[in-house]
């Protein structure tokens, strides 16, 4: 095998670093500026995307935060309001129940003072029909009619009599 004799195998050592090298020269030359400038690109908007990154994460932390504070504002004023409605619903009820109490007040009053009218009218109508009946009774009695002087000493002593029995009893 040619190859690997000495004489031939150093020489075909030293072209291959030759070549190697030739290689290494035009890629770098050649490929290795475009390759670096892709990868310096995508170095930058890696850096920028990370950067881009943290200024949401900041944001949204931000907003966060705001809408957390927002949140807990709005939890006051529901309780506030709740508080409020609590507090207006019971003076409601109380004034309610003052008016109820009032207005039973001046029912029962209005009541009482109707009784007392309907109780004094019918002592009225008592004492005209106890009138006409004493009056009749004591013309059966005496037989005769008996004049308008008659009739007011007659119903007086009747009513006298009626008003002592009824202190009385």
């Amino acid at each position: 095998m040619p190859q690997f004799e000495s004489h031939f195998f150093s020489s075909l050592i030293f072209w291959e670093v030759v070549s190697f090298g030739i290689l290494l020269w035009v890629l770098y030359k050649v490929a290795f500026p475009p390759i670096l400038k892709i990868l310096e690109e995508r170095e930058r908007k890696i850096r920028e995307s990370l950067e881009q990154a943290e200024r949401h994460r900041s944001e949204a932390e931000r907003k966060l935060q705001e809408y957390e504070a927002k949140l807990n504002a709005a939890s006051r004023d529901a309780e506030a309001v709740i508080a409020q409605a609590k507090e207006r619903a019971q003076r409601l009820l109380e004034e309610n129940e003052q008016r109820l109490a009032a207005d039973a007040e001046r029912i029962k009053e209005d009541t009482a003072r109707e009784i007392d009218h309907e109780r004094r009218k019918a002592i009225q109508e008592i004492r005209a029909q106890t009138t006409d009946l004493a009056l009749l009774v004591a013309e059966k009695v005496v037989g005769r009619t008996l004049n308008d002087q008659d009739h007011r000493r007659l119903a007086d002593e009747a009513l006298e009599a009626v008003a002592e029995t009824h202190r009385k009893g």
